[in-house]
């Protein structure tokens, strides 16, 4: 049975099990996730939420990540809050086979609980846990896509409440049952609809799939019961929410096979939709060609792109109105990419998305689906001052933060650094960089506190 066999797995994985490339991958995946969630921190959806619920908050126990001065709030909140921050710019890891944006989930309701303990969690445990989360929403994942996507679930949250549930019950050191218990509470609470996509609601998906996944375990603990086989049942997990499914085949790959999730967890270079990214690596490359050309950017007439049918579909918005919208629009990305050499969260603040600038390059771009182009590649041609298009050209085979081209250590710092330098200032982010990195090695992971 998958749900008792997950459960099983959880409990039997240990950090000496873990080959070195996943607790680096684990590593990195918390690192960017840290990262993710301070630049977050200060953003309308979470505010708004933060303000919304300050006043049903419980004892402040676990920390918001990047709030002013340090604030706690208690474990389910943070839990929902941190999840919010850390996908709300759309900046977050993507297991690419499944498009899920494991960490936020899962990390969001690890970190909350371990906060609350009266005991020290090294950080050995915690990136064990982490990686038992991360493993089980990917597999979950994978066993019911695309079909489960095509629908219209946002596979990030359906998967990421088990996630959750799975990372806290193997902190907590639940026995099998329990976790069994705990992995059907939290697959009875299906999260996230793709109709939200480009609004404040798909970042609430990843923040309540880590409440929920909380609140599973935390029940479970107690001996609140489910079904047992919640996954697999006829009207189970699996069964709802997908046409067709694979769970046996991939809750029986945990750890067989060399094959681990979150070693092919990506990250973005750009916070946006993740299919836009080759386009916005060509735009950039193009803009070097033509600068180091001592061609004026402005003087490009058109800019035609050949994309996978997936960056229509996905992020065809020809006018976005604002920020979030900007994120599902193909032709912004490479706007911001020609312009500014750059896509970071400052490309995405509204005031750009709106900037007549960027809205008047935005129309001199146009996409065409090519069925045979993978995802991560593009073919872009250029007009300058009316001449052919294929004047200039830009080939992308796999762009930046593909697994054929993944973001270094390197590169992942400075994106975290630009993103907590306006909320930490220099000393704290420099110094919360320099925690992230030492995760394994930290002795207690509850002194965050003292960190973000």
């Amino acid at each position: 049975m998958a749900t008792q066999a997950l459960a099983d797995r959880t409990v039997s994985l240990t950090y000496t099990s873990l080959p070195q490339e996943v607790i680096h991958a684990a590593i990195r995946s918390f690192y960017n996730w840290a990262g993710c969630t301070v630049g977050g921190s200060a953003h309308p959806a979470t505010t708004i939420a933060r303000k919304t619920l300050a006043r049903f908050s419980g004892p402040a126990t676990s920390r918001l990540l990047g709030s002013d001065g340090g604030v706690d709030v208690d474990a389910m909140h943070a839990a929902l809050l941190n999840g919010i921050a850390s996908h709300v710019h759309d900046y977050d890891d993507t297991h690419l086979d499944t498009i899920i944006h494991p960490t936020g989930p899962v990390a969001s309701a690890l970190l909350a609980i371990v906060e609350t303990l009266d005991r020290p969690v090294s950080g050995e445990e915690f990136i064990t846990a982490l990686v038992a989360g991360v493993e089980a929403e990917c597999k979950i994942g994978l066993a019911v896509w695309p079909d489960h996507y095509d629908v219209g679930w946002h596979i990030t949250s359906t998967t990421g409440s088990i996630g959750a549930a799975i990372a806290t019950s193997k902190i907590l050191n639940l026995p099998p049952t329990q976790t069994a218990h705990a992995i059907g509470l939290a697959a009875t609470q299906v999260t996230g609809l793709r109709e939200m996509f480009g609004s404040h609601t798909k970042s609430f998906h990843p923040g309540r799939a880590a409440q929920n996944g909380l609140l599973a375990t935390l029940l479970a603990a107690e001996d609140f019961t489910s079904s047992t086989t919640a996954l697999e049942a006829k009207r189970g997990w699996a069964n709802v929410v997908s046409t067709s499914h694979r769970l046996d085949e991939q809750i029986g790959s945990l750890g067989v096979e060399g094959r681990w999730e979150i070693a092919r967890n990506a990250f973005k270079p750009f916070p946006c939709g993740i299919v836009v990214h080759p386009v916005i690596d060509g735009c950039i490359r193009l803009r070097e060609m033509l600068v180091k050309e001592g061609i004026d950017v402005e003087r490009v007439a058109g800019v035609r792109v050949e994309v996978h049918p997936l960056v229509v579909e996905l992020t065809g918005k020809t006018e976005p109105r604002d920020g979030l919208e900007g994120k599902f629009s193909v032709y912004h990305g490479g706007a911001v990419g020609l312009l500014f050499g750059r896509a970071t969260p400052a490309q995405y603040e509204d005031d750009v998305v709106v900037d007549p600038r960027v809205v008047a390059v935005r129309k001199k771009i146009e996409v065409k689906v090519d069925p045979e182009s993978r995802a991560d590649e593009c073919f872009i041609e250029a007009r300058v001052d009316g001449r052919d298009w294929s004047l200039k050209t830009v080939y992308v085979e796999h762009a930046l933060g593909s697994l054929e081209r993944p973001m270094t250590d390197e590169q992942l710092t400075e994106k975290f650094l630009d993103q907590c330098l306006p909320v930490l200032g220099q000393e704290r982010a420099e110094k919360a960089s320099q925690w992230c990195w030492g995760l394994e090695k930290l002795v207690d992971v509850r002194c965050i506190k003292d960190v973000l």
